[in-house]
């Protein structure tokens, strides 16, 4: 519970911080923990946001917030005296980056950011330091007393067993299934002319056009809103092909013609600080031709029969022949990315797949369709239904996973409570009179 609860409040408190740090408010203090003090405003703050998203409480919910303060202080107290829990400048850095990248995606632009929080960037930054520095030292002192906790199997069988049937979780239903994935084939003729369009949008910025606003007009990415700008990136979270050209890239030159996974772009580089760059491209995807689409149709439909017929498995047609490189060496099963098992609610399969998959019956395999894949392209998949899961209470057989995951937050939280009633005791606590009645549920605050 209280590692949800804290990543609420530390995400939230870097808002606060950014749009209320004081200038010329006096603030008050209502709580001292160790040398942290928690103020009214981050109390009313966090109210506000969370009225907002709709949060209601059956108790005092301000009271609710202070304690979750509390516990966040008290967590930042411990960590300042660990010298093994260390916060370099570099990761602040780049947590400062993803804050201001986000604020830039949700808020529209640099200007839009420095209007809303009524201050320039340098300052919001700045406000923003403290706030990431003690996040991630309040973190690694959660992870620190958690880490060490473990179930052993015996240990989840004995507590499943006692638990009464009512406490039992409900599984949702799930399915797992696996894909065999055809590019339909792409003619020369529409690579070329898809480089030699890019060429030429290269030509016109070199001769004074605007890159970004030809990434508006033309490009095929989703970043093309942006102008076409994609936000600090490391390596390894760009296409290898699409890194090497753009961390190659000096001043605000345009690179040549890049083929990625995703298609043909052309990039400009707009900044770079350490390991990052941030870029802005205009991305071109060549179109398969309608006889290229159908040849891709027929040959999987080809290749479906063959394994109906039972003269090659799935799992063999899906490593030899499949061009989803993510699923084919796994058989074609296809890994949730969410939870990194190879279950699916429906909630969170591509509607042409889950659409595709409530027509089959286990082992079924469909007919051929066409949908677009994670890279945004068009393909024609087959898909074969693994299995398929009714909503049930949980039970060892078929959810021992989801029931050992279950046990371990339980006996973390457990551990989690314990240490922090533990250090109550020990630590200087202070709490303004105004908050006197809270029903708190840690009865050590108060001393």
């Amino acid at each position: 519970m209280f590692r949800k609860v804290l990543a609420g409040i530390l995400f939230f408190s870097c808002l606060t911080t950014v749009s209320l740090a004081q200038d010329k408010t006096i603030d008050q203090i209502v709580a001292v923990v160790g040398s942290n003090i928690i103020l009214k405003s981050d109390i009313e703050s966090m109210y506000i946001q969370q009225q907002a998203q709709g949060i209601v409480s059956d108790g005092d919910m301000k009271c609710e917030i202070l304690e979750d303060f509390l516990v966040e202080k008290l967590l930042l107290a411990e960590a300042e005296l660990d010298t093994n829990i260390i916060v370099s400048d570099s990761q602040i850095n780049q947590s400062l980056d993803q804050r201001m990248q986000y604020f830039v995606q949700h808020l529209g632009s640099e200007q839009a950011v420095e209007a809303y929080f009524k201050k320039p960037l340098s300052q919001i930054k700045a406000d923003l330091e403290e706030v990431i520095r003690n996040q991630s030292m309040t973190s690694q002192m959660q992870g620190k007393i958690v880490d060490k906790v473990q179930v052993t199997p015996s240990e989840v069988r004995y507590h499943f067993r006692n638990m009464k049937k009512e406490d039992i979780p409900m599984v949702e239903p799930m399915v797992e299934y696996a894909q065999i994935t055809v590019f339909p084939p792409i003619e020369l003729e529409e690579e070329n002319r898809i480089k030699a369009r890019l060429r030429e949008f290269k030509e016109r910025v070199e001769n004074g056009d605007n890159f970004a606003t030809l990434a508006v007009l033309y490009s095929e990415g989703p970043s093309a809103v942006n102008g076409g700008e994609l936000g600090y990136m490391g390596r390894a979270q760009l296409d290898a092909n699409y890194a090497t050209a753009a961390f190659n890239l000096k001043g605000d030159r345009v690179s040549n013609v890049v083929k990625s996974e995703f298609g043909y772009h052309i990039i400009q580089l707009i900044d770079r600080r350490g390991d990052q760059v941030n870029t802005r491209h205009i991305l071109l995807k060549p179109k398969a031709n309608i006889e290229a689409m159908e040849e891709a149709k027929n040959r999987l439909d080809s290749l479906a029969n063959f394994i109906r017929k039972e003269e090659v498995t799935f799992a063999e047609a899906a490593m030899r022949y499949s061009f989803d490189k993510n699923s084919r060496n796994s058989g074609g099963k296809v890994i949730n990315p969410q939870t990194m098992s190879t279950k699916w609610r429906q909630q969170e399969l591509d509607p042409d797949v889950s659409k595709v998959l409530a027509n089959l019956k286990v082992n079924e395999i469909s007919e051929p369709f066409k949908t677009i894949d994670d890279k945004q392209r068009t393909v024609y998949k087959i898909v074969k239904l693994v299995d398929r899961t009714e909503q049930h209470r949980a039970n060892l057989q078929e959810d021992y996973q989801l029931l050992t995951e279950l046990y371990l937050q339980e006996k973390q939280e457990e551990a989690m409570n314990q240490w922090i009633s533990a250090q109550q005791a020990k630590t200087y606590i202070s709490i303004d009179r105004t908050y006197a009645n809270c029903n708190f549920k840690f009865k050590g605050w108060e001393k």
